[in-house]
């Protein structure tokens, strides 16, 4: 994978930059709708590039292993082929869901081992072994295995965390060596850097993960239950580490305006299952606010869902029909909101960017986290 950096903003670390994979270009800042089992949930694949315009999705290594597993997905010719996406793909490498099973699972210094949520059975990951999965599965951009440690940590803890997810990186950039890509392309493995929300450990890590010179890293960890000032403050210092000439991926965050702090602060590379999930539950995001669809407030309300008549999707919903379908449980209004809110995430990234060419973004930004914190 290749990155070219092209512009950076004159009064903070925003920039706009070009990732280049086999499967084609990642204008940057983006955002990457999750597609957890190898669907975004609810939205077909056409309806991702045409009306999203997305340009790299995720799967992840947990669900895909577990289902529909190795051996479909190889004899299908990797993921791209399995669900018809010829678009960047990134896998998460599981180490998040591992960290979720905290109930079922056991580390230690060769891997994890954890029973699966879907029927019970026992399955060990480790860093090798995960390396082999994402070969398998066949993403443009594979993680390394990591342990993602709670946000309330004790610094002990999050020290020994540190330590195994550094000596798991050690393994999985060994592994990845030493193996090739299996459908023909290239493949680029990114590492991720934790700490929690202690600043030298996160200086430790982002120095040992800068020392790897992989095609770009990720930063891990953060949004899992730390205050939000924390999390800005581990984002800066982060960045201020990690190599320029490579990107940097926020893992799994978030909230619009998080995205544009994050952009603010240099990160290039987004993903939350917050568009989808939100969306489903009737919360949408617009240029001007948040709107929740099933307030009585819009029961005859017959604008647009955008103020402005630009809809993310087909102008002919209106506030007072998609609250219908809300409250009528029809799964149209699940589909509609998912499509809305992820094609605005999209949009959202990519002004960012228009903005941090044209040399303005902080003027900008400014602006739009004061609206995109409106309820309406």
């Amino acid at each position: 994978m290749k990155f070219e950096l092209q512009h950076t903003d004159p009064l903070s670390n925003a920039r706009a930059g070009v990732a280049t994979t086999d499967h084609g270009q990642i204008e940057t800042p983006i955002f990457m709708p999750v597609g957890t089992v190898g669907s975004v949930k609810g939205v077909q694949m056409n309806t991702l590039k045409e009306d999203v315009q997305a340009q790299i999705i995720l799967g992840n290594t947990y669900h895909l292993y577990l289902r529909p597993g190795l051996d479909v997905l190889e004899q299908a010719g990797g993921l791209h082929r399995f669900n018809g996406w010829d678009r960047p793909i990134l896998t998460d490498s599981g180490g998040f869901q591992v960290f979720s099973l905290a109930g079922i699972r056991k580390l230690h210094e060769k891997g994890a081992e954890f029973r699966s949520h879907i029927d019970g059975s026992k399955h060990f990951f480790s860093p090798e072994g995960v390396m082999d999965i994402e070969r398998t599965i066949g993403a443009d951009i594979m993680m390394a295995f990591d342990e993602c440690p709670p946000g309330d940590s004790t610094y002990a803890y999050a020290k020994n965390s540190m330590g195994l997810t550094h000596r798991w990186l050690d393994r999985c950039v060994q592994r990845f060596s030493e193996t090739d890509p299996k459908y023909g392309y290239q493949q680029a493995l990114f590492p991720i850097v934790q700490g929690c929300v202690y600043p030298d450990l996160r200086k430790q890590s982002a120095e040992f993960i800068a020392s790897k010179e992989c095609d770009g890293n990720a930063i891990g960890g953060l949004a899992v239950g730390e205050p939000v000032e924390k999390m800005y403050e581990m984002i800066e210092l982060v960045n201020g580490i990690l190599p320029k000439e490579k990107p940097r991926y926020l893992m799994g965050v978030g909230t619009p305006i998080n995205i544009l702090e994050g952009i603010e602060r240099g990160v290039d590379m987004f993903d939350c299952v917050m568009p989808t999930r939100n969306g489903r539950n009737g919360m949408l995001f617009t240029k001007e606010g948040i709107l929740n669809m099933r307030n009585k407030k819009w029961e005859k309300d017959f604008s647009c869902i955008e103020a402005d008549g630009a809809s993310f999707v087909d102008t002919y919903y209106t506030k007072a029909y998609l609250r219908h379908l809300f409250h009528a449980k029809e799964l149209l209004a699940l589909e509609i909101a998912s499509i809305h809110n992820l094609a605005f995430y999209l949009w959202l990234t990519k002004e960012a960017r228009k903005h941090i060419i044209a040399g303005d973004f902080s003027t900008w930004k400014a602006m739009m986290v004061v609206r995109l914190a409106t309820r309406l």
